[in-house]
């Protein structure tokens, strides 16, 4: 078996001293065989000192958190390139060679793909998904598989095979993934602070319909977290009691665009805009109340001492309380000829270029010296989102 190819190292990137922030999180957002971009991110970020404290993500960021936070430092990269791996579709195998010979435009490379995209829906990914013998119309109601297109039973089978779930509930490493509920539509988060996670945690924020059936935890089924949000940004930001944080928020699928041309390209522009984390409305949000709490924090000191005593004065203290954030974007920018398949196109080829782009576009994001210093400005929080070349 072929493996993913180690990326040039650059020899500025390297580790370093511990940033001065009392933690470090990683946010994953979800997007399928996208997220190797992230495997990419991480294996950046480790080789450079950066272990987070906390990892939180949705659907293939809950995978990719799950093997990250259940395994030690040194096993972590190798775990993770063991899944994406395993993943891949073997219809690419033997294409990948003629592919390296022949492809010489966008065009072709986008045939390609569509192939590989169009195997893995009729075939499935191994160590991932397969699909049902039979459609979901001839099962018996209520049933898994008269609700999905697809088995995940493979997924859980390579979770209990790569992730230490026991590792994971020891603490050493925050983990939080989202899901849906299914009766109530309620968005639900499964935390190590407050569960005790299991493989059925992870494959529940990824369990997205139809493809994928529900998976139920404690009575009640739950779907994908990204069908109502595709980031756990704010469940991060709002954690309390607050902290200095360094985050790395890392978007599979990018917010800006072209106006569309083609139908493809229509469809491929409606993922992007549904999947996308809006983040510069979240960072807006965020920096609107810290702006807040600089001024709560003024009009508390000129509050009588006589009231300095009371309940309500310590839970306004607490909220005046400043602490500063570093939010670092990494956002995987889609190249033209992958179209709206690239969600589901788990060829080899594919999932080397998303790892190799995670991995560059980490490197080029930690030469800026501001992103790893805290913050100086009024509002303790700073926002980074650094394009390919390395520029603001």
């Amino acid at each position: 078996m072929s493996t993913v190819e180690a990326p040039a190292k650059n020899k500025t990137h390297r580790a370093r001293p511990r940033p001065p922030f009392e933690q470090i999180a990683l946010v994953l957002q979800g997007g399928g065989a996208l997220g190797a971009y992230q495997a990419g991110v991480y294996e950046a970020l480790a080789e450079a000192g950066l272990h987070p404290d906390w990892v939180a993500g949705i659907s293939i960021g809950a995978i990719n958190t799950a093997i990250i936070a259940g395994n030690p430092p040194e096993s972590r990269v190798d775990k993770l390139r063991a899944f994406w791996e395993g993943a891949t579709s073997p219809f690419w195998q033997g294409m990948e060679a003629l592919s390296g010979q022949f492809v010489s435009g966008d065009a072709l490379r986008s045939i390609m793909n569509q192939l590989s995209a169009t195997f893995a829906v009729s075939s499935g990914a191994a160590g991932f998904f397969s699909p049902r013998l039979s459609p979901p119309w001839l099962a018996p109601a209520g049933t898994p598989e008269a609700i999905s297109y697809y088995d995940t039973t493979p997924l859980r089978q390579t979770l209990e095979r790569l992730v230490d779930f026991d590792r994971i509930n020891s603490g050493e490493m925050r983990l939080s993934v989202g899901a849906v509920n299914v009766r109530s539509g309620n968005f639900a988060y499964f935390d190590t602070r407050t569960h005790t996670i299991g493989p059925e945690h992870i494959m529940a924020s990824g369990a997205l319909p139809p493809g994928f059936p529900a998976v139920e935890i404690e009575g009640e089924h739950y779907w994908d977290g990204g069908l109502v949000s595709n980031t756990p940004l704010q469940w991060v930001m709002a954690d309390t009691p607050r902290r200095d944080t360094l985050v790395f928020q890392v978007d599979l699928w990018d917010a800006r665009g072209e106006n569309p041309r083609t139908m493809m390209q229509v469809m491929t522009r409606e993922k992007e805009i549904q999947y996308s984390s809006r983040t510069r409305a979240n960072s807006d949000r965020v920096r609107q109340m810290r702006q807040l709490r600089n001024l709560l924090a003024k009009l508390l000191q000129q509050v009588p001492a006589e009231l300095r005593e009371s309940p309500e004065f310590a839970v306004l203290r607490e909220e005046s309380t400043r602490k500063v954030t570093n939010l670092v974007h990494l956002i995987y920018r889609a190249k033209q000829y992958e179209g709206d398949s690239k969600d589901y196109e788990f060829s080899r080829l594919s999932m080397r270029d998303h790892w190799r782009s995670g991995y560059n576009d980490t490197v080029r994001t930690l030469r800026h010296p501001a992103v790893l210093e805290r913050p100086q400005n009024e509002e303790g929080f700073l926002t980074f989102d650094l394009s390919r070349d390395g520029s603001d």
